[in-house]
This record gives C-alpha cells, sequence and structure tokens, in this order.
C-alpha cells in the first residue's frame, strides 16, 4: 500500500533513512527554556490526544494488519504489525500539529514526513510496542519528541493504561504519574528521575526488546559478548525499558534496527535523568540505528568498547 505524505510517496513505513537527513540542520534552531515549557505542554496535550484512540482498543480483539512489506510489489515480508490504534493515535496528533504550529514539520511511524518550515520538527511513534499492545502486555508507549535539526529538545513517553507519561528535556527528566481522579498532567505527583550509578558491566542489568533486532552475525556476537559481561540480561520491555533506565532499575538497554521515530523522544528522558545515549559507535542516536543507552558515562564507555567493533 503506497501512502503520500506531502510530496514524498513511501511504502508505509518503509521510511529511506534519508528521510531523517531531511530534517536535520547545520544551523540548529536554538530554543529558549520558556519555549521549550511551552512545548513539553504541547506534548502532553498530544498525548492525551492519542490516548483517547488508543485505550478502547488495548486488550481486546482489535485487527492486526502486516505492514511489513508488499509481496505484489516484490518487498520482502517480516511481520511488522500495525493496528487502527496506531493510525488513529497518529492521525489526530498530526492534525492537532497542523492546527496549532502548521510551520512545523513531522515525521511519524504510520504517515511518514510531512516538512515544516521553521526547523522544528515533531518525531511521532503513536505506538511504540506494537507486539506488546496485541498480545496485552502494558510495555507500550506513545513516543513523542521535538527535534531542533540537530537532536531531540524534548521526549514524551506515555503509557495511558498504566497512568504514567515520562517527561525529558535533557537537562531534566520526571514521570508524572495519576492520581486516582485520573488526573496526569497535576505537578504535585511529578517524581523526579535519576539514573542509578553503576560503572561497571559485572553489576549491570541489561534490557533489549527482541533478539529479532540482531539481524547480522557481527552485531550478535558483539552484543552476547556484552551480555556475558553483565549481572543480569532481559529481553522485553520496548520504550518502557529506557524509561526503567532512567528511573534507576535498569542500566543498559542495547538494541538495534531502531528507526528515528523509536528512539528520539527516549533520548532526552535518559539523558535528563543522567545518563547516556548514542549509536554503537558513540556517535549520535537521532537516526536510530543500532542503539546503547547507559546509566552512567563509564558504563557507556564500557559497552561502547564491546560494540563498537560492529561497522
Amino acid at each position: 500500500m503506497l501512502t503520500v505524505c506531502g510530496s514524498v510517496m513511501i511504502l508505509r513505513n518503509q521510511i529511506p533513512p534519508l528521510m531523517i537527513e531531511q530534517i536535520v540542520s547545520v544551523d540548529p534552531v536554538q530554543l529558549a527554556a520558556k519555549e521549550v515549557a511551552i512545548y513539553t505542554d504541547f506534548a502532553g496535550e498530544l498525548a492525551s490526544l492519542a490516548a483517547t484512540q488508543i485505550l478502547p482498543y488495548f486488550r481486546t480483539a482489535v485487527a492486526v494488519e502486516n505492514k511489513g512489506g508488499s509481496p505484489s510489489l516484490g518487498v520482502a515480508t517480516a511481520f511488522d504489525p500495525v493496528t487502527i490504534a496506531d493510525k488513529a493515535a497518529e492521525k489526530i496528533m498530526r492534525e492537532k500539529i497542523r492546527s496549532t504550529f502548521p510551520e512545523h514539520g513531522i515525521l511519524g511511524e504510520e504517515y511518514g514526513l510531512h516538512t515544516g518550515a521553521s526547523g522544528l520538527t515533531w518525531v511521532l511513534d503513536p505506538i511504540d510496542g506494537t507486539r506488546a499492545f496485541i498480545t496485552g502486555m502494558p510495555v507500550w508507549g506513545c513516543l513523542i519528541a521535538l527535534f531542533d535539526g540537530s537532536e531531540p529538545v524534548l521526549g514524551v513517553m506515555d503509557q495511558p493504561f498504566l497512568h504514567e507519561r515520562y517527561i525529558g528535556t535533557g537537562t531534566e527528566a520526571y514521570c508524572v504519574e495519576a492520581r486516582p481522579t485520573g488526573v496526569t498532567n497535576s505537578a504535585n505527583n511529578k517524581v523526579a528521575m535519576k539514573t542509578r550509578v553503576c560503572n561497571e558491566l559485572s553489576d549491570a542489568v541489561m534490557m533489549t526488546t527482541s533478539p529479532d533486532m540482531l539481524k547480522t552475525k557481527a552485531e550478535q556476537s558483539a552484543f552476547y559478548q556484552l551480555a556475558d559481561c553483565v549481572r543480569m540480561h532481559r529481553f522485553g520491555g520496548d520504550c518502557y525499558a529506557y524509561c526503567m533506565l532512567a528511573r534507576g532499575f535498569v542500566d543498559l538497554v542495547v538494541e538495534a534496527d531502531l528507526e528515528a521515530y523509536d528512539i528520539q523522544a527516549l533520548i532526552p528522558i535518559v539523558q535528563g535523568a543522567g545518563g547516556v545515549v548514542s549509536n554503537w559507535q558513540g556517535d549520535s542516536a537521532r537516526a536510530g540505528g543500532r542503539i546503547v543507552a547507559a546509566a552512567t558515562p563509564e558504563l557507556h564507555q564500557q559497552a561502547l568498547a564491546q560494540l563498537s567493533v560492529v561497522q
């Protein structure tokens, strides 16, 4: 199924890596703290809107499509699920952005890239962890980032079923937890987050969404050598694992085969809590790919020593 997004025609969810480069600038937008605060509040509005489209379908017999490819177009088919909840959530967020900030760009998992004139781009993954979503596991989340042309300056991971919203600006990170009334934006229930002090691989708890992410023998070899060095390793978690890193329950998240919309919202959350996020070569994680997030710079360097051999 071909989708037209602005002037760009793409096979839905087959977003070329070039797209992230189309919104990268050598002169990123400089935002004042007041502007970041305004956009952070707006991101919360987007998350609340998305939740209205997502929650009615969670733990129901929702229909699941496979967007992993199209045999009729000669595209290899790997199971990549999408539901009406994914589509409706992204659609309502895009509509809100276009009506409130028409000069802003949008890059989303389901509907691709709409370039804007401001230099700012909202990067959306309406349900990160659709496999978890369709199997009833509450470790999925709605990811919302604002990209300034160089790096994401704010990120939100919203888990509306658990009434948890994780917010990061790169300089701070906090979780907003719902009261019994269901209010999720009150300052009274903000919990500041800080990564755990873990400087040795032998003390680290490491998480990875799935071994299926590791596509090559080189990736697999480096990954499992690293996993052998940590205290404990678990599969599963999706975006929730990064937030547990920011909250001090996990020390490393190591993954591969991510898209920009899978990671951008999580970068300011981890960094705002004192952690480090990069690709396996130690460079910016903004485009996705192979990602390592660590609780401390020391732990990050030790993980890179094992992972950076993969080119």
